[in-house]
């Protein structure tokens, strides 16, 4: 679902008939694990239904021309991948500083940095933020360059982005009424940085 401060893009398929007998199941997802299910249905289908496909480049093309922004959610992305990139951040942050050391940094052609306000030198004031951040693509970083702490999640993480990025460029350019792969085979899709930023407590102050 893409979502602006006034519209609703729903990226769902109606698959009514799937959705049924799923409910009339009354058994809920737990149902379908305790039923040792090997395939979940299918929730969405742009890529398998061109009439809700077009719907939904209509949709899109509509939220960038009046809003210029929209939020993407039903992506795809598992919650459990999210939160476990999440918890990866935390427990990056929340490291002793001995061993987060290492990675402060700002020489930004490093794949892996950490510090505190990335434009503090630059920036009309400091900001109560620590960050990290790290180019997962189109070079990501080898294992060892990554912490021990969110190296695994990360690498996930990113190959359900990219993709979803790859599938967000090629409806964009549908909306401007190019060829699918536009937008992709200029590199528009190729990039990933992420971001991992951390609020602490703000100290009282007298």
């Amino acid at each position: 679902m893409v979502t602006s401060s006034r519209k609703v893009i729903t990226l769902e398929d109606d698959r009514i008939d799937e959705l049924k007998a799923f409910d009339d199941t009354k058994a809920g997802v737990k149902g379908l694990v305790d039923s040792e299910i090997v395939k979940i249905p299918h929730f969405a289908g742009i890529d398998k239904d061109e009439t809700r496909r077009s719907e939904i480049i209509n949709k899109i093309r509509d939220a960038c021309e009046k809003w210029e922004f929209f939020q993407i959610i039903n992506h795809g992305i598992p919650t459990s991948v999210m939160d476990e990139m999440m918890d990866a951040v935390s427990r990056f942050h929340e490291q002793d500083t001995e061993v987060k050391k290492q990675y402060y940094s700002r020489d930004f052609s490093k794949k892996f940095i950490y510090n505190s306000n990335f434009d503090l030198y630059q920036g009309p004031a400091a900001y109560w933020r620590d960050g990290f951040e790290c180019i997962l693509a189109p070079h990501p970083p080898e294992p060892e360059e990554l912490p021990v702490v969110c190296r695994g999640i990360m690498a996930k993480y990113a190959n359900y982005v990219i993709s979803l990025g790859i599938t967000l460029f090629e409806l964009l350019s549908q909306a401007l009424g190019l060829k699918p792969h536009h937008l992709n085979e200029m590199n528009c899709s190729e990039g990933l940085l992420l971001l991992g930023n951390y609020y602490p407590a703000a100290l009282n102050q007298n």
